[in-house]
Parts: C-alpha cells; sequence; structure tokens
C-alpha cells in the first residue's frame, strides 16, 4: 500500500437550522496522521467526528480549512478522485452478486485487466481470512464475514486513505470483538493509513494508534489510546474514557515530576503532574486505584457489589457521592452489602485533574 500523510488543517463546518440559525458542527479542529497510523475520531452523539469524516471523504465541504492527502488539498477534489475508500455502518454488498464480484466490482469500474481483477482479489480475499469464498452469495455468510467483504472491497482498490464509519455497530457483542481484533491486524499487514469513526471508547482502545477524543466540534484531546486513557486533560475525557471516581483534594505542592495532594488529613505524593492550571482539583481514581482499607480517609458504606468473574465492582456510597471499586479475587466474604468501610486510593495510579470539563 501507498505511504500517505494526511493533514487536517483549520477545518470548520457550519450547518444551518430550520430557522437559519448558524450551527457549528466542527470548530476550527487540526490534526495529522502519519502513513499506515490508525486514528479513531471518538466523542458523544453530535460531537461533530463523522462530519469530520464525511469532509475528508467529500460528501461534505468544509465551511474554511484545508484537508491535505500526501500534502495536496482535496477540499475542491470530488469524492470519487479523492483515492479514499469508506467501509460504511451497512454492508451495501449487492445481493444477486457472489463474493467475488462483490470484491472486484470497484476494479472493474476501473476497467482493469481480468488477470489483474483476479490476483488481487484472490490477495485480498486470502488477507481478510475469506480465501475460497470467491463463489458464495453473500446472503450465506455471516455478518462478521459480510462485514469482512466490505472491507475487503475498500481494500482492493488500494485507496491513498481508508474511512471507517461506525463499521461493527450492526454486529452483536461476541462478532464486533473479533471484528476489533481482525479490523486491527489486516490494517497492520496492509500498512494502509485509517481514520475511524465511533463513540465505542473500547473500540478506539482496542484499535487506535491515535485517538483523537472530540465535543461539541471542537478536539479534548489527541493521544495514543494510553496517553487517554491514563492521562486525561480534563474531566470530561477522564469520564468518557471510562469508569473513573472524582474525588477533591487540595493541591499542596507541585514539584519537578510529582504532586503533593491532601485529602482530608492525609497526604499523598502523586507521581504525576497536573494536565493544566486550575483553582481546584480532583483525583481522577480508576476503579482499580482505589481499595476498602482497615485506615482509609474515605467513610463509605457497601451498597450493591456486582460480580463480573475474574473481577467484582463494590459501589460505595460515600460523602463524595457513590465510587466504584473494582476487587479482584480472592474475594473477601465479609464485604457485603450494607457493610460500613473505610476506602483509600492507590496513589501511584491515579492522576490530578482541573475540577472542569
Amino acid at each position: 500500500m501507498k505511504q500517505v500523510t494526511l493533514k487536517i488543517e483549520n477545518i470548520s463546518k457550519i450547518f444551518k437550522d430550520y430557522k437559519g440559525n448558524e450551527v457549528r458542527a466542527v470548530d476550527n479542529i487540526t490534526f495529522d496522521i502519519k502513513p499506515g497510523e490508525f486514528v479513531t475520531l471518538l466523542g458523544p452523539s453530535g460531537c461533530g467526528k463523522t462530519t469530520t469524516l464525511r469532509m475528508i471523504a467529500g460528501f461534505e465541504k468544509p465551511t474554511n480549512g484545508r484537508i491535505l492527502i500526501n500534502d495536496v488539498n482535496v477540499v475542491e477534489i470530488p469524492p470519487w478522485k479523492r483515492d479514499t475508500a469508506m467501509v460504511f455502518q451497512s454492508y451495501g454488498l449487492f445481493p444477486h452478486m457472489n463474493v467475488g464480484d462483490n470484491v472486484a466490482y470497484g476494479l472493474k469500474m476501473r476497467k482493469l485487466p481480468k488477470e489483474e481483477i483476479q490476483r488481487r482479489v484472490s490477495e485480498i480475499l486470502r488477507i481478510v481470512g475469506l480465501e475460497g469464498f470467491e463463489n458464495r452469495p453473500p446472503s450465506s455468510l455471516s455478518g462478521g464475514q459480510q462485514q469482512r467483504i466490505a472491507l475487503a472491497r475498500a481494500l482492493v482498490v488500494e485507496p491513498s486513505v481508508l474511512l471507517f464509519d461506525e463499521p461493527l455497530s450492526n454486529l452483536d457483542v461476541l462478532l464486533r470483538e473479533q471484528m476489533r481484533v481482525e479490523i486491527k491486524r489486516i490494517q497492520k499487514e496492509v500498512g494502509i493509513t485509517a481514520v475511524y469513526v465511533t463513540h465505542d471508547r473500547t473500540e478506539a482502545l482496542t484499535l487506535s494508534d491515535k485517538i483523537v477524543l472530540m465535543k461539541g466540534g471542537k478536539i479534548e484531546q489527541i493521544g495514543s489510546a494510553e496517553d487517554v486513557y491514563e492521562r486525561p486533560m480534563n474531566r470530561f475525557v477522564a469520564e468518557f474514557m471510562g469508569k473513573i471516581n472524582f474525588v477533591p483534594v487540595e493541591v499542596v505542592e507541585i514539584l519537578r515530576d510529582e504532586t503533593i495532594v491532601k485529602l482530608k488529613n492525609r497526604t499523598y505524593k502523586i507521581p504525576s503532574l497536573p494536565t493544566a492550571h486550575s483553582d481546584s482539583y480532583v483525583l481522577g481514581c480508576r476503579p482499580e486505584a482505589m481499595r476498602i482499607t482497615a485506615d482509609g480517609p474515605i467513610d463509605g458504606k457497601i451498597k450493591t457489589i456486582v460480580y463480573m468473574g475474574n473481577f467484582s465492582e463494590y459501589y460505595v456510597d460515600t460523602e463524595y457521592g457513590e465510587i466504584m471499586i473494582k476487587v479482584n479475587p480472592p474475594f473477601d466474604k465479609a464485604l457485603s452489602e450494607g457493610k460500613n468501610v473505610k476506602v483509600d486510593i492507590v496513589s501511584e495510579i491515579v492522576k490530578v485533574i482541573p475540577d472542569r470539563e
């Protein structure tokens, strides 16, 4: 596959609502994608991620800004000339064609020689794990297999950039999990530059080299899956990326590589710095960063225990609201619903976050 860079420079998209008022769906965003990188646009409904993808594809024209594929501004280039390919939510397969003809459709439209088409179709079906399925009707295959056909059809034309518009939303939970692994494997094997849109944080964490997390048309944070999950820039990012508890603290001192905070009458050394300056701070504590101990500074009562197999979730009522704690086996039989407990933090894996959205 081609080694392709993609740059989004100061892109905005303004729509008019039914009253004629301007709605800024995408608000002056900038990010870049390296050759072969898998980047996910992540965020809640209405954040602008799908509009951004559609502008990259050419289905929407930006109000302002530039979209550069290998340093060529493609804003004025129509979709069919952009050398991109899209994998949609619906498979969009032709029911009257077999698998091979579905995959070959784009190549036939490009009038490639028959031998070249056969070679490419055979190779891409091997890559997506459907070798030998050429003569099968799509309707005879599972949802996951049909999604692989759609992926093969997009890849076989060898586009510069591969775009995914929530392609797993129609699959059941088990197939989604399987297809995440398959998409990641196939994308790395082919080496194509890819942009993926989803509201599912698990998909983003599983697939991405880089996550662009959006809210209200703006970018809240850009980083690796590890960065965005473990080092959130604000409360919105922390909450969106997974279950988390917020505990108000006093920042006593900020040193070169650690922050001294005070929680009630106890002082902690947090081995990281606040993500930004603020008048007030909270500790962002994932469920695995809290524990029930004999002398923790937070008083609580166990409200609910949810058994999850290899761990349990303990929901504890405290003065800071409900706190969720992940408890690994062996489970303490004495910790039952209704029991008064004390809760502490694991200072090595919590983060100091500005107390604002």
